[in-house]
């Protein structure tokens, strides 16, 4: 099993490195790790974007000051590619393009020698087009140069008190559009507000599906025999007043990935370049 001195030596592999940082676990224990291992000569970044949900910038500042990493934001517009906006199955390829682009001349002009996502190998086998654009830009992956699954990451997050150590996945707003709905920033915000307005009724784990007209809530397990239940009506009233004409609540738990499961495994040239 993995270690802190194995991800520490993949860490000091780089003399210095920007960590694209969104303030989830995996990020959150490479920039942890960073600040450790290579202290003033790491920073990390958040991009900042119409896809980032509400409340997640404030949470990676909160991780960030609590890990002792240095923290800034840049701006992505990754809503001006028109293979993003189109939303195919590679939207990931062009959203990841515009990060690792902006973090990659950013790390130019400071002077640091290497990008770190916070991809592990959990992710090689999973629909990741973005590993494309890691690869192309040369992003370096230290959770899986040393072997870290996420049970792994998880474990030595809460051993170093990683703040992020139990936080659900939450990737950017546009995953909830189906493939070949556009992606433009009235949707997004419709989705924003939505979830928004069903974590304030107590649910902590969600997604809500932008199928047009309709909002479709998934919920963890913990959380669904509720909102099928006493909480329906409230659920589908914050769903509604978020600005669809209607909602429904899936019957089945909530899992990752529900828009990319049935695609085609990655080919075999593309699977050791795993994108965060």
């Amino acid at each position: 099993m993995p270690g802190l001195a194995d991800l520490e030596e993949a860490v000091g592999r780089s003399e210095s490195a920007i960590v694209a940082f969104s303030g989830g676990v995996d990020s959150s224990l490479v920039a942890a790790v960073a600040a450790r291992v290579l202290g003033d000569r790491t920073l990390a970044v958040t991009a900042v974007s119409p896809a980032l949900a509400t409340g997640e910038l404030d949470g990676a500042r909160s991780v960030a000051r609590a890990i002792g990493i240095a923290h800034e934001t840049i701006r992505t517009d990754e809503l001006a590619r028109a293979g993003y906006r189109r939303n195919g199955p590679d939207r990931c390829y062009h959203c990841k393009t515009e990060l690792y682009s902006r973090l990659g001349w950013l790390a130019s002009a400071r002077g640091f020698a290497a990008l770190f996502s916070g991809a592990n190998i959990d992710d090689l086998g999973d629909w990741r087009p973005g590993l494309r654009a890691a690869a192309e830009h040369e992003v370096r992956h230290p959770l899986v140069d040393a072997g870290f699954g996420k049970a792994d990451v998880r474990a030595l997050a809460h051993e170093l008190a990683v703040p992020s150590a139990d936080k659900p996945a939450m990737p950017c707003l546009a995953s909830r559009l189906p493939f070949g709905t556009e992606v433009d920033p009235e949707a997004l915000a419709q989705v924003d507000r939505a979830e928004q307005a069903v974590k304030a009724l107590g649910f902590r784990e969600l997604r809500v599906r932008h199928l047009g007209a309709t909002g479709r809530v998934e919920l963890g397990a913990d959380d669904l025999s509720r909102a099928l239940g006493e909480g329906r009506e409230d659920v589908v009233r914050a769903v509604i007043d978020a600005g669809y004409a209607s909602a429904e609540i899936d019957p089945e738990p909530f899992r990752s990935g529900t828009l990319t499961r049935r695609l085609h495994v990655l080919p075999k040239s593309d699977e050791h370049h795993p994108a965060s």
